[in-house]
């Protein structure tokens, strides 16, 4: 007996389930959902099953065939990160059902009121299951080491239409006999309620399960791909509009990383509460609005996704000590994406950023060094806790090491190579650096696999970018200190990214004269960029500059995405004689957490809890 994971109660011991059967019917009144869950293994199995579960009612479990009733418990006291262990006592069984409900403190859940949407006619509900989220929607083995297909069965307001990670196979009127103990038949074939059918045929880890449920329209943009959001003519057309490249850039990864294998590459723009910029769901990516930029540069959050349908989503990390070979070697693969769309200059800007973001990192974890490793130990850490550019940038770089060493056409013979052999597979560290020396022989007498894998900080061996772009960016960036502003003629063809990296290489604290005068020549607070609007006001708290507060407020309440969250509190209440700052912080969070989705709600409570 072992858990697979530290995260999950999952027993190294038990059979993986191999495919999913869900029944759930959507209640917005309560914000909940009752639900079943019919889960098959690949052989029949005597003995005891772990699943876990977050904030759920177990009602029942029973025999599908017989319907009579199989022993369960959950444990009595709820893990604060992985919640309760549902076990569950099988005879020779194959298949198991679970009868369950979910709780209105679903952590994967964000149910939001009609005034709350775009519209403010109907309320909308939507899911973020990355890391360990799925849990608290229906019974699982939580682990990304668990891949499993799945069917599904969303019945909802008619009103209201579903779209979920999966294929849509028909929405029709709900049919008797098939809520599967979910509720009861008059209930789930009520007047006023459609069913929304899906089915997944390849096998994914839990967290990329995925589904929302509200007023939906489309827009499509390429023969592959469809953009949903609320149905407000305004927000699709614009999103159709920044997505028009969508398929040349789906053509451009399969050339580099081979075919495509999941059918349909969708978009949903949510809310503006999405905690996260993108979120890679096979066949449907869940987007924050704050992509739509105007100027098609929030491509690049979708280069990023598309890039999970390769890696990350077909070769999955076998738990998220392991995160680094889903978002490394994604960023790899987005900005060589990026470099074939829109070229070297722009792909270069976006590694400098990284670079700025790796080394921003080092300094957020000077006390806990152990995060800065790839391969990290996180028994006992919640991995919201820990979310940072490391996996990612780091990750990148020691990618992008590898590509250094043998050469382009060499590295990519590798990463095609790499995704054909483990495809539909969730590995780890260990598997990957033997891949490797397999493959490429002699390369750990070249490069210090231990130390970039194992050891913390940055190796000596990373690699800032160069590109004439970039360096001109740095160079203005450092004579800001000494009052100099770039000229209007220097920053003429700049976009959101050149004015990102402008500021995040300048001094974190400057004269408040000096942040007020950039301000007042080029208006960065009111921009519509907010990764340049963010990083400017960030600047602005740092250097005391009380007259930005109330665009802070106004930023801090109107979008919940965790990369502008995270800085702007930490900013706030980081540091000593900041009183004023610091009840900012508390008052905004007071009003306008609601408006929050539970992770991001989360993570701003242990910002404040630590400084305040």
């Amino acid at each position: 007996m072992a858990p697979v994971d530290p995260h999950s109660f999952t027993d190294s011991s038990h059979p993986f389930a191999t495919h999913l059967s869900l029944s759930l019917y959507f209640e917005f009144a309560s914000s909940t959902i009752q639900g079943s869950a019919l889960l098959s293994l690949p052989t029949p199995h005597s003995g005891y099953i772990y699943l876990d579960t977050r904030s759920l009612t177990i009602s029942s479990v029973v025999d599908p065939k017989t319907l009579a009733p199989l022993p369960f418990s959950l444990s009595p006291v709820p893990d604060p990160i992985k919640g309760q262990n549902l076990t569950v006592s099988l005879s020779n069984q194959s298949s198991f059902l679970i009868v369950f409900a979910t709780s209105p403190s679903s952590s994967a859940l964000q149910w939001l009121s009609s005034p709350q949407t775009f519209n403010k006619t109907f309320p909308f509900v939507y899911t973020q299951c990355q890391s360990i989220h799925a849990r608290s929607i229906f019974p699982c083995q939580d682990t990304p080491a668990a891949r499993l297909c799945y069917s599904a069965r969303l019945n909802v307001p008619q009103q209201l239409s579903a779209v979920m990670s999966a294929r849509h196979v028909e929405r029709r009127p709900p049919v008797s006999g098939e809520a599967a103990m979910a509720c009861d038949d008059a209930l789930w074939c009520a007047e006023g309620r459609m069913v929304d059918e899906f089915t997944m045929e390849q096998p994914i880890p839990p967290y990329l399960f995925a589904f929302a449920v509200g007023e939906l329209g489309f827009r499509d943009v390429g023969p592959r791909t469809r953009v949903y959001a609320e149905s407000v003519p305004a927000v699709l057309d614009a999103a159709a509009r920044e997505f028009l490249g969508t398929e040349d850039m789906i053509r451009q990864g399969e050339k580099l990383f081979g075919p495509y294998e999941w059918e349909r590459f969708d978009l949903l723009v949510l809310p503006p509460s999405f905690p996260y910029g993108g979120m890679e769901n096979p066949r449907m990516v869940f987007l924050t609005p704050t992509v739509i930029k105007g100027d098609a540069s929030g491509a690049q959050v979708v280069a990023h996704e598309l890039a999970h349908s390769w890696t990350g989503n077909l070769i999955t990390n076998k738990t998220n000590e392991d995160f680094w070979l889903n978002e490394g070697c994604t960023t790899y693969a987005e900005r060589r994406i990026v470099e074939a769309v829109q070229g070297e200059e722009i792909a270069a800007l976006n590694t400098g950023i990284g670079w700025r973001g790796l080394n921003e990192e080092m300094e957020g974890f000077k006390d806990n060094m152990e995060f800065t490793k790839l391969k990290t130990k996180q028994e006992g850490v919640d991995p919201d806790d820990i979310y940072s550019q490391v996996p990612y940038e780091k990750g990148f770089q020691f990618i992008w090491r590898i590509e250094r060493q043998i050469g382009r056409p060499a590295f990519d013979e590798f990463l095609k190579k790499y995704i054909a052999t483990f495809k539909f597979q969730s590995i780890d560290t260990e598997t990957f650096l033997n891949f490797l020396k397999a493959n490429i022989p002699g390369i750990e007498k070249e490069i210090d696999l231990v130390l970039w894998t194992e050891g913390t900080g940055i190796p000596p061996d990373a690699f800032e970018p160069v590109s004439n772009t970039y360096a001109k960016i740095v160079s203005l960036a450092k004579e800001f200190i000494h009052g100099r502003m770039p000229r209007e003629d220097e920053v003429s063809d700049w976009h959101g990214q050149e004015w990102e990296l402008y500021l995040e290489n300048l001094p974190k604290s400057v004269e408040a004269s000096q942040v007020a005068a950039l301000d007042a020549r080029y208006r960065l607070a009111e921009s519509k960029n907010y990764e340049v609007k963010v990083a400017f006001l960030q600047l602005a708290i740092s250097s005391g500059c009380r007259e930005f507060f109330s665009e802070v407020e106004k930023t801090l309440k109107e979008v919940g995405r965790m990369k502008y969250l995270r800085p702007l509190y930490t900013a706030l209440v980081q540091g000593n004689g900041k009183e004023e700052a610091k009840i900012l912080a508390k008052r905004v969070f007071g009003e306008a957490h609601e408006c929050y989705h539970p992770i991001a709600q989360g993570v701003v409570e242990s910002i404040l809890l630590k400084h305040l």
